[in-house]
């Protein structure tokens, strides 16, 4: 944002700095004519210390509200004296606006305002270019989520070092999430980031294709589903499927205690386990659960059978086949690795989470994997939830709090805020916020980001969908923007109601015109039969 010189001879003034200010707020009356639009952008020109020097800076506001009223027509006026003033014409109607500092640039850095702005001070529209510049990053950390919702010349630009610190996209159902979270996917593979999508409803599946699903623009996308899955598209129109699956004898006894539930404290449980593992290693590599349920109730060991019960419960998960699908096959230089989980329980869903993020996060706390990785996690309050424990919840409140040390970084979508663990949403500051109307949503958002003011909660029922709400580490100033259209397929779309429903009448008047036919056919044998 350039200092005051000449430049503001150029700009579109539309009003002056009336009653109170602040150095976080300020009023101005209108010009006549010059109606601008609410969350519109505006600057007006102040004196700042900087560095011990006093310079003159543009301070860039946000209008929040635009208030229009009449001296004379106050609230309450009578109908007829309203009438009369209209007949004369002497209605004077007058615009206020209310407008928030988001603050000033000043070599590439945000800084706010400490003095307030004078009242007389002359207000004007920003140009594209000043908001071009403050939503802008170099080309190298620069992610394109879409355009300034007022004006949509302009281009809004994330920063993939505010990734750091977590990512969380949080919104009603159907005001744009998962695109929203589709977009992301686009900028970070081309920014040659390592990303593994958990996808509980198939959501992410043909993040490959154009939007027409017919030809293939990201080439490095792997989709991953379980033997025992039905998924929600089939394999045919997602193009490929690899399998994940586990090998029991793969697993290690750490991890046979935690999927079981059995308690750090049970040692006789745990004891008779190791023994009757121990037994299967001797005489083969390539055991099974079979084979280790099968040990168990042939043991002598009196805590064997207490064991069973918690073994078996590992018959459920059904992930478990010949050979362990590596991690490294979901760790690659620029891809996007997609668990598909739609078609499976909760329970199965969890462990899968469990074990994919733990290794992940192992292979970068090890350093065997030298590149970061994101973690996108939708229906996050799933596999996060309030008050409630599960086996991905572990993981994933490890990397909310360390794992940026590791260059492991979480992007959370939820469309139940208020049912996320509010340790994890915590962890993530920076939120991308779209249209949501639940108050208990909306408290649950307030509680997790200190950027999130009474004024951004209030707007939120107003956005349409595709618009968000963008605060924290990823931009330099709060910022309302139009998502940009996808160059990707999207998954998880609403179906065309209309389209089904006009589908279903033509099946059915043909099911009616194919049962009259059957009818007349039986009725000419029936009435050959009579005849002959």
């Amino acid at each position: 944002m350039p200092e005051i010189t000449e430049e503001l001879g150029s700009f579109e003034k539309i009003g002056v700095v009336t009653g109170e200010s602040t150095h976080v707020e300020f009023y101005f009356a209108v010009e006549d004519e010059k109606m601008p639009q609410v969350w519109d952008y505006v600057v007006v020109p102040s004196n700042e210390l900087i560095d011990g020097e006093e310079k003159r800076v543009l301070v860039l506001g946000q209008i929040t509200s635009i208030i229009a009223y009449s001296p004379g027509l106050t609230e309450y006026v009578p109908y007829s004296v309203a009438e009369k003033l209209k007949e004369a014409e002497i209605i004077e109607p007058r615009n206020l606006a209310k407008v928030k500092i988001l603050g000033f640039l000043h070599n590439g850095t945000v800084l706010m305002p400490r003095r307030t702005i004078y009242p007389g001070t002359y207000v004007y529209l920003a140009p594209d270019d000043i908001l071009t510049e403050v939503y802008s990053y170099p080309e190298e950390e620069g992610l394109y989520i879409g355009n300034l919702i007022t004006r949509p010349s302009v281009k809004v630009n994330l920063t993939i070092r505010g990734f750091r610190r977590h990512l969380a996209i949080l919104a009603q159902t159907g005001a744009g999430k998962s695109y929203t979270a589709g977009v992301l996917l686009e900028e970070l593979y081309k920014k040659g980031a390592t990303v593994i999508v958990l996808d509980p409803h198939a959501d992410y599946v043909f993040i490959s294709k154009d939007p027409e699903g017919k030809k293939k623009v990201l080439k490095r996308v792997r989709v991953f589903r379980t033997l025992e899955s039905t998924g929600r598209y089939t394999k045919e129109e997602i193009g490929h499927v690899e399998t994940f699956e586990i090998k029991f004898a793969d697993l290690s006894l750490e991890e046979i205690f935690t999927i079981a539930g059995i308690n750090e404290n049970w040692t006789n449980i745990m004891k008779a386990i190791e023994d009757a593992l121990e037994r299967l290693k001797n005489s083969s590599k390539n055991y099974t659960l079979d084979d280790l349920i099968t040990a168990l109730q042939t043991s002598d060991n009196n805590n064997a059978l207490r064991a069973l019960t918690y073994i078996k419960r590992l018959k459920k998960l059904k992930v478990f086949g010949d050979s362990t699908t590596p991690i490294g096959e979901f760790l690659q230089p620029q891809s996007i690795a997609v668990m598909d989980l739609s078609g499976l329980n909760d329970n199965v869903a969890d462990y899968i989470a469990y074990k994919i993020l733990s290794e992940a996060y192992n292979q970068r706390e090890s350093g065997k994997y030298e590149y970061p990785i994101f973690i996108l996690i939708e229906e996050a309050h799933r596999f996060i939830p309030k008050n409630q424990n599960t086996l991905s919840k572990r993981i994933v409140k490890k990397i909310a709090a360390e794992g940026r040390k590791f260059g492991v970084f979480l992007i959370l979508v939820t469309q139940r805020p208020q049912k996320i663990d509010s340790d994890v949403l915590s962890q993530c500051n920076s939120q991308i916020i779209m249209r949501m109307t639940n108050p208990e949503d909306q408290k649950a958002v307030r509680m997790s980001a200190e950027q999130v003011s009474e004024d951004l909660l209030r707007d939120l029922p107003g956005l349409n969908v595709g618009e968000a709400i963008i605060v924290g580490e990823v931009t330099k100033m709060p910022v309302m923007v139009k998502i940009r259209k996808r160059m990707t397929k999207e998954g998880g779309a609403d179906i065309d109601i209309v389209a089904k429903l006009r589908e279903a009448m033509k099946a059915a008047e043909e099911y009616e015109k194919n049962l009259d036919n059957v009818i007349r056919e039986e009725l000419e044998k029936i009435k050959s039969i009579v005849e002959v």
